[in-house]
């Protein structure tokens, strides 16, 4: 059969837009640790789904390069995209790409994004974005250019916040524009080789702020621990992560296992004293192998995790109180607060497990601004539409207590305690030494003192008691531990009437 001269023209085309075009290129790439694009997609969707839009797209440059050097070093403009279905769900996927100009923004490349997430507003399309290169290219000759500043492509990005679930995936440098799109995004996945930063080394050098290398810009320990990264993997699994982190927004999944639920017992040190460890809490009332911690190193003293119950996403939020004894900090204020805004607009309920002293306090918490961060918390739990379900796991005190249930013990939608628990209004021996300083200081011996404390506190913490509390119902119920993940799922199950909880929709602050 006679192949007609413009097929084989396109085929040709095609050909050169392939990495296997550029092997010296895509080697010295390797060379470095790095992925193209490419590569990127065809890991991240499943095979023979993906739909390319501007495949034969080159840079903007034919006043200064020849026809064959644009279909050679500036395939696609540097971005690659696309629709494509992820587990069998229809899903967008974006890609600058590190083999074009270090993966730069061209102006074509921007008419593609904007392309896209048009489509992918129109289709409510779950989105990942692999976001490394080095942000704005200067160069594009072929189109009249001033400032470039009337480039839509960030704000119709930005737009889609709360609207569809965008994943941002940055192993390598990201920077400037690029970085942005990382920013905008729900959430970011990135590995140890990345650099994120709304500058690279040469608007740092052009600013005059001296020489810097790109790997020193915002390396990944210091975006980690300053929440920008919410999980940091190695290279290989930053694909696999971007996958599962999607598929909490993909609705249930109909196979799951659970964790046997009696260690919880003993999940909790007797005593307000004993610091531990939150985190194997939260994976033993979620279903198995379904939990991801989300900023771990920001804010340690608070955990915010996604986990499924029963096939079921939701949020889990925690007091660590191995990290300032769980107290709500200026930081642990901000972490929360974005974190139930992005369960509110995709529709997962959320699991406060408290044990809390309260707010920080002192002059030191304060200068960070506690008193509007902290309430950040409260602004965002009242505005929940999800359901939240209060878990007081053994000290819920003062405000702080009341922010890491909305406000109030009776603002979720229960709030059970753990036989253990005490509630108050503040902690309890400090309570009494502020309500009984005077008869205190009365008592001239020190150790009479101080077993006067001990007895006072103890005659407290029975009034405190959850029992106690429930008696006078100002909590719903107190649990056996090993029964609180049928109990959670029960509450889920009822609020989620058609099986799936519809989000609010609404903008998820990027901080």
């Amino acid at each position: 059969m006679t192949i007609r001269p413009e097929l084989l023209d396109l085929l040709a085309r095609r050909a050169l837009t392939e990495d296997s075009a550029r092997p010296e290129a895509v080697a010295r790439m390797r060379e470095r640790g790095g992925r193209s694009a490419r590569e990127h997609v065809a890991e991240l969707v499943d095979p023979g789904s993906f739909v390319e839009y501007g495949r034969y797209v080159t840079a903007a440059q034919e006043g200064r390069r020849s026809l064959d050097d644009l279909l050679d070093r500036t395939v696609a403009d540097g971005i690659v995209g696309g629709i494509a279905t992820i587990d069998g769900h229809a899903c967008a996927i974006m890609s600058y790409d590190y083999l074009v100009m270090a993966g730069t923004q061209g102006m074509r490349g921007h008419r593609k994004t904007d392309r896209l997430i048009e489509v992918v507003d129109q289709l409510a399309l779950p989105t990942v974005f692999f976001a490394a290169g080095g942000g704005g290219r200067p160069g594009d000759t072929d189109i009249p250019l001033v400032s470039a500043l009337d480039v839509t492509t960030f704000a119709a990005w930005a737009r889609l916040s709360g609207r569809v679930p965008r994943i941002a995936v940055v192993d390598d440098n990201c920077f400037a524009g690029n970085a942005v799109i990382a920013g905008c995004s729900d959430l970011i996945v990135a590995t140890p080789r990345s650099s994120l930063g709304m500058g690279g080394p040469a608007m740092i050098a052009g600013g005059g702020l001296g020489d810097v290398e790109a790997a020193d810009v915002g390396p990944a320990d210091v975006m980690t621990a300053n929440g920008v990264i919410d999980v940091l993997v190695d290279d290989e699994d930053a694909v696999a992560t971007a996958r599962h982190l999607l598929g909490y927004f993909l609705g249930p999944v109909s196979s799951w296992d659970s964790h046997d639920q009696a260690p919880l017992r003993e999940a909790v040190p007797e005593g307000e004293r004993t610091a531990y460890d939150v985190v194997p809490v939260v994976e033993t009332l979620c279903d198995v192998d379904s939990v991801t911690v989300l900023r771990p190193t920001f804010a340690p003293e608070l955990v915010t995790a996604l986990g499924r119950l029963e096939g079921r996403t939701i949020g889990l939020v925690g007091n660590d109180t191995r990290h300032m004894a769980g107290a709500i900090t200026a930081e642990a204020g901000d972490k929360a607060a974005r974190f139930l805004q992005l369960c509110d607009a995709h529709g997962f309920p959320v699991v406060s497990l408290v044990d809390t002293p309260g707010m920080m306090v002192g002059p030191d918490a304060e200068r960070s601004g506690l008193v509007r961060h902290t309430s950040r918390l409260l602004v965002a739990a009242a505005r929940m539409q999800v359901p939240l379900i209060g878990v007081v796991l053994r000290r819920a005190y003062g405000l702080g207590a009341q922010a890491m249930l909305g406000g109030s013990t009776h603002e979720p939608l229960m709030t059970i305690a753990w036989p253990g628990a005490h509630l108050g209004a503040m902690g309890l021996e400090g309570a009494v030494r502020l309500a009984m300083r005077k008869e205190l200081d009365a008592i001239e011996d020190e150790e009479e003192r101080e077993r006067q404390v001990r007895e006072l506190t103890a005659h407290a913490q029975a009034g405190a008691a959850a029992l106690n509390v429930a008696r006078h119902f100002e909590i719903d119920d107190v649990v056996d531990p090993a029964e609180t993940r049928a109990l959670l799922a029960q509450l889920v199950s009822a609020a989620a009437r058609d099986g799936r909880l519809t989000g609010s929709g609404a903008a998820v602050d990027t901080w």
